[in-house]
């Protein structure tokens, strides 16, 4: 019997996101990976199945680093634009402390692989949804369609990061996002989540 090795796993999931996001997903053969990760192709073997298997784990670990950075000081409760600043900031930091994880996620995201059932993170939903909910009964917000309420909540969020990880305006002026900038834009979408 074959035994796991940490070293070795975590070897190959990081060189396996590190390939993913530098060559997308059909630059990604095991036997490729084998060779980054400085293993034997049968090693990778011993953790996965077939690379349909690591594809998920790789999902499944980077949600998982995901949900415990985005929930830190988080809980359903707090008010609306409470929950916002710290689910933003803590988005923020995540994006910038894991790169690889960030686009690694984007790209499985846009990809059919979402759509596997063994794909889920529903716990991280729920917290959502009830925040989402607790500020409709609060009457800090109005009920809408979920895809409304991103794409104000964090459709802007994300539009205005992406500014600041490239570090250009539109007009290819220098940028940089400012807790002060963030809160300005903050204000604003909690004033367009509110009913009318």
């Amino acid at each position: 019997m074959r035994t796991r090795d940490e070293n070795k796993e975590t070897a190959i999931r990081e060189k396996a996101l590190e390939m993913i996001v530098k060559h997308g997903f059909d630059g990604l053969s095991m036997q490729k990976l084998a060779r980054a990760a400085e293993v034997s192709p049968a090693t990778i073997y011993i953790y996965y199945e077939n690379r349909e298997h690591l594809l998920r784990d790789l999902y499944h670990h980077v949600m998982d680093a995901f949900n415990r950075e985005a929930l830190a000081g988080f809980n359903p409760n707090l008010s609306l634009e409470e929950g916002l600043w710290v689910q933003w900031k803590n988005r923020m930091r995540f994006i910038i402390d894991y790169p690889f994880y960030f686009q690694f996620f984007e790209q499985f995201r846009n990809s059919p692989l979402i759509n596997h059932k063994e794909v889920k993170n529903l716990a991280f939903k729920e917290l959502m949804q009830d925040f989402v909910k607790n500020a409709i009964k609060r009457g800090e917000m109005a009920k809408m369609e979920p895809e409304i309420f991103w794409s104000l909540a964090y459709g802007s969020f994300y539009s205005i990061l992406k500014f600041h990880l490239q570090e250009k305006t539109m007009m290819n002026n220098s940028f940089r996002l400012t807790d002060a900038k963030l809160k300005t834009l903050l204000k604003m979408v909690v004033e367009a989540l509110k009913p009318r």
